[in-house]
C-alpha cells in the first residue's frame, strides 16, 4: 500500500505567523495590489488596503500613534478621558486602541456620517454625541469646536485633536511611507492621497521627500472642499458641501503641509460613488466612499501622463461602513448620485418602481406582522397591497395600529389577521404623464400618490421622494 504524503506549503512568503499577542499588533503592515482592470494608460496603478487594518481604516494608526504620543507626554492617565472631534475612523481607532487600555472615548460625529459607523463606535463601548454637518469652524456647533469645549469642560480629558497633533502625521511618515517604499521597491513616481487632518499628506511627503525627491504627493478632494481650489489658484473660496465622507474641509487643518503637494484634483460626489463601485465590481475590492475619491483622481492622473510610471493611492476604509449609503442603489438616487433615466415627469419621482422589481409590497392574505416586518426592513412607512400583481389597496403604519391596538390577551391574534383586514382600498391614483403640481393634493389629505401608466401600477410617490427631487433639482 503506497504512503501518501501532504504536500509542504510554499516555502516563500507566508502570509500565515504565529497568533499575535493583541489585534493592536494588526495596525499597519497592509498590503498594496496592483489594479490592472482600469483604464490607466501608460502607468502602473497600486493601492494599499488601508481597510486591512483591525478598525478597518487607515486611521488606526494616527490612533497608537497619538495615544502613544499622550501617555508618554503625561498628558493621558490611567482611566483618562479621550475626546475627539472624527468623521467616524479616527474615532474606532481611538477607541480600538484606548477603551482595551481602559480610557473613556467621548466622539464629536458630524451627523452625515454613516449608519454602520456609528453603530461600530457604539458597540465598541465609545460615547457619541452626533453634531451638524452643515456649519463650520466658529460655530457653536461645528464639531471641532464642540470635541474642544467638551474636553476643556471635563477634568483631565485629553483632547486628540488629530487636524493638529504632531503624532498624526509622524505615524505615516515612520510606518506607512516606509511600507510604500518596501513593497513598490523603492520605486514610487507619485502618491495619491486625500486630506481629511492633513497627516497622511503631510507624513508621507516627508518621508518621500527624503528617500525618494521624485515622487510627487498628488491631492484628491471633494467638489466643495476649499483645499484643491487654493492650490490651485491661491485663493481661499467659501466651502460648499458634499457627501463623500473624511476627506475634504473647509478649512487649511494645521498638519496639512499643502506645500507638499505637486497637483491637486477636485472630484464630484458621482464620480467618487461610482469609482468606488467601480473598484468593487472589477476588482472584488470593497472600499469607502473617500476611496472612490482618491481612486478617481488617481485614474485622471495616469490618464494624463505621457511617460510609465508607478502611482500608488488608498484603500482608506472597508466599505462594509456604507453599505446603507455607497452601495444602495435607492439612496444614491435620492441623493442624485445615480446614473437614472429622466421622463420629465412623476415617474421621476418613484424610486422603487414596480416595472424594475424594486417595489417593496405585501399580498392581501399575509399577515399583518408579516407587512410591519418589511416596512421595518425596508425603512418605509406604508406598502402597495399586491394580488396577482394587481394593486387592491394600501396598508401603512397608522392601519396597522388601529388594527392591532386593544386587549393585551388578543393581540398576538390582531397581529396574525391578513392585510386585507387593515388596508385602504379606496384609492385615488393619478397617471405617470402629470406634473408635480398633482402631488400636493394628494399630500394635503395625508395620503401616499399611487402612480399608474395607463392600467400599469407603477409605484408609490411620499413627501420624502418629492422632497428630494426638489432638493436634487438645484
Amino acid at each position: 500500500m503506497s504512503e501518501h504524503k501532504t504536500a509542504a506549503p510554499d516555502a516563500g512568503p507566508q502570509r500565515l505567523r504565529p497568533p499575535y499577542a493583541s489585534v493592536l499588533d494588526l495596525i499597519g503592515q497592509t498590503p498594496v495590489v496592483e489594479l490592472t482592470k482600469f483604464d490607466i494608460g501608460k502607468c502602473r496603478l497600486f493601492i494599499k488596503l488601508e481597510s486591512q487594518n483591525p478598525g478597518g481604516s487607515i486611521k488606526d494608526r494616527i490612533a497608537l500613534s497619538m495615544i502613544a504620543a499622550a501617555e508618554k507626554q503625561g498628558k493621558l492617565k490611567r482611566g483618562g478621558t479621550i475626546v475627539e472631534a472624527t468623521a467616524g475612523n479616527t474615532g474606532l481607532g481611538l477607541a480600538q486602541v484606548g477603551i482595551p487600555k481602559g480610557y473613556r472615548i467621548i466622539l464629536v460625529v458630524p451627523d452625515k456620517m454613516s449608519r454602520e459607523k456609528i453603530q461600530h463606535l457604539r458597540a465598541l463601548g465609545a460615547e457619541v454625541r452626533m453634531t451638524r454637518s452643515d456649519v463650520g469652524k466658529g460655530h457653536a456647533e461645528y464639531y471641532q469646536d464642540m470635541a474642544e469645549k467638551l474636553a476643556a469642560e471635563l477634568p483631565g480629558a485629553f483632547y486628540a485633536n488629530q487636524f493638529a497633533n504632531p503624532a498624526n502625521p509622524l505615524a505615516h511618515e515612520t510606518t506607512t511611507g516606509p511600507e510604500i517604499f518596501t513593497q513598490l521597491e523603492g520605486d514610487v513616481d507619485a502618491v495619491v492621497v486625500g486630506v481629511g487632518s492633513g497627516g497622511t499628506l503631510t507624513g508621507l511627503g516627508r518621508y518621500f521627500a527624503k528617500v525618494s525627491p521624485k515622487t510627487e504627493m498628488i491631492l484628491a478632494d471633494p467638489v466643495g472642499s476649499v483645499l484643491a481650489p487654493l492650490i490651485k489658484t491661491g485663493k481661499m473660496e467659501e466651502a460648499g458641501s458634499w457627501t463623500v465622507e473624511g476627506i475634504g474641509e473647509d478649512f487649511v487643518p494645521p498638519n496639512a503641509d499643502l506645500s507638499l503637494v505637486k497637483k491637486a484634483y477636485s472630484i464630484t460626489d458621482k464620480q467618487s460613488m461610482l469609482a468606488v463601485r467601480d473598484l468593487l465590481s472589477k476588482e472584488g475590492i470593497l472600499a469607502g466612499s473617500s476611496s472612490g475619491t482618491l481612486l478617481s483622481a488617481a485614474l485622471r492622473y495616469c490618464r494624463e501622463q505621457t511617460s510609465a510610471k508607478r502611482v500608488v493611492t488608498f484603500v482608506c476604509d472597508s466599505g462594509n461602513k456604507y453599505l446603507s449609503k455607497v452601495f444602495d442603489d435607492f439612496w444614491l438616487a435620492e441623493q442624485g448620485l445615480a446614473e437614472q433615466e429622466q421622463h420629465g415627469d412623476l415617474r421621476d419621482l418613484v424610486m422603487r418602481s414596480h416595472r424594475t422589481g424594486d417595489t417593496v409590497f405585501v399580498g392581501p392574505e399575509e399577515s399583518l406582522l408579516n407587512a410591519y416586518g418589511r416596512m421595518r426592513r425596508s425603512d418605509v412607512s406604508q406598502l402597495p397591497v399586491l394580488d396577482e400583481g394587481k394593486l387592491v389597496g394600501i396598508v401603512d403604519e397608522s392601519d396597522i395600529l388601529a388594527h392591532v391596538d386593544g386587549p393585551y390577551d388578543s393581540r398576538w391574534d390582531r397581529f396574525k389577521a391578513p392585510v386585507r383586514t387593515a388596508m385602504t382600498s379606496n384609492l385615488h391614483t393619478l397617471q405617470a404623464s402629470q406634473t408635480l403640481d398633482a402631488l400636493l393634493p394628494v399630500f394635503d389629505r395625508n395620503e401616499v400618490a399611487i402612480i399608474f401608466d395607463g392600467d400599469e401600477f407603477v409605484g408609490l410617490i411620499t413627501r420624502i421622494d418629492l422632497i428630494n427631487h426638489l432638493r436634487r433639482a438645484r
